[in-house]
């Protein structure tokens, strides 16, 4: 009977090792871990977005500066490589330039600077017998205001009853007596016309001449012109006495630039285009009254008396 139970008796399983709690499906345990990763991309996204607003100045000025960099690069990787010259080279352009852009000559700048100031004075006078007009003489003369006053010698005007001048342009208009100074020979007068935009010219001083200092001499020789002649400075401080013996003039410029009658009253210039002295006479021993290459201009500094004001 025992031997009966003992048979009917179940056996209870018996495990051996280890024991493991009851925990979810394998595939629970996927979805339970890539959460937390999901997590972390997005707070690294998010802050990446923040970091490049905060820096956006900084990240586009690295940016501008690596294009203006590369830009830097392919320029020079372009760039053809600097040509060494040689004496030859030099040589041939410098030979090239003189001969096909030949520099202007100093006369000619200088004698353009007045071109346009100068004027041709004529005077006129009334034959005592037939009442007609007649000329008188003639010379030259220099824009000084752009107002049409002029500059000349008082010997060209002196006893004139009309007045006369003829611009570069070709334009002629009478002039009126507005000053005269003896003294220095020289006189102002003013045309009653003026063509456009008339220039003056430009009046210098004589504190810096000095003989052999180039000069150029502009005028109406015998009524020809405008005529230019070149020389130099002879001497400073010249006197001049007439051949009559009635005029003495003093502290003139003595030049060897060729005057002939016609040319009084005509501006003499310098290299830089400034009238420093008005031709005012020649010295000639003879009864030829031409040039033999001693000629005087009074200074422009004796203008002041004669305009009534500074020339500079």
């Amino acid at each position: 009977m025992q031997g009966c139970e003992f048979l009917a008796m179940k056996r209870k399983a018996i495990y051996f090792g280890s024991t493991r709690s009851a925990g979810p499906p394998p595939s629970d345990r996927r979805a339970a871990s890539s959460a937390p990763r999901e997590g972390r991309r997005g707070s690294l996204v998010s802050s990446a977005i923040g970091l490049v607003r905060r820096y956006a100045r900084v990240f586009a000025f690295v940016a501008g500066a690596l294009v203006v960099f590369g830009a830097v690069v392919v320029r020079d990787a372009l760039r053809r490589p600097p040509t060494t010259l040689t004496q030859a080279d030099i040589d041939s352009a410098v030979l090239d330039a003189l001969e096909n852009k030949p520099w202007p000559a100093r006369v000619a700048k200088a004698a353009e600077a007045v071109r346009q100031s100068v004027v041709r004075v004529r005077t006129y006078v009334r034959d005592a017998k037939t009442g007609a007009e007649k000329e008188h003489g003639q010379g030259t003369g220099v824009v000084i205001v752009e107002d049409g006053t002029i500059l000349t010698n008082f010997h060209v005007v002196f006893g004139a009853e009309r007045l006369a001048v003829t611009f570069f342009d070709g334009m002629e208009s009478t002039a009126t007596l507005v000053g005269m100074h003896p003294r220095n020979d020289l006189a102002v007068i003013r045309a009653t016309k003026l063509p456009d935009d008339l220039p003056a010219a430009t009046l210098g001083n004589t504190s810096r001449l000095k003989p052999g200092d180039e000069v150029v001499a502009v005028g109406f020789p015998f009524g020809i012109g405008p005529s230019v002649s070149a020389g130099v400075i002879s001497g400073l401080n010249r006197e001049f006495v007439s051949p009559q013996g009635k005029r003495v003039l003093s502290g003139l410029i003595q030049f060897d630039a060729a005057a002939n009658p016609g040319n009084s009253g005509g501006p003499l210039v310098t290299m830089d285009g400034d009238v420093v002295g008005i031709v005012t006479a020649i010295l000639n021993p003879t009864s030829a009254s031409t040039f033999i290459g001693i000629g005087f201009a009074t200074t422009i500094e004796a203008v002041g008396a004669a305009v009534g004001m500074p020339p500079f």
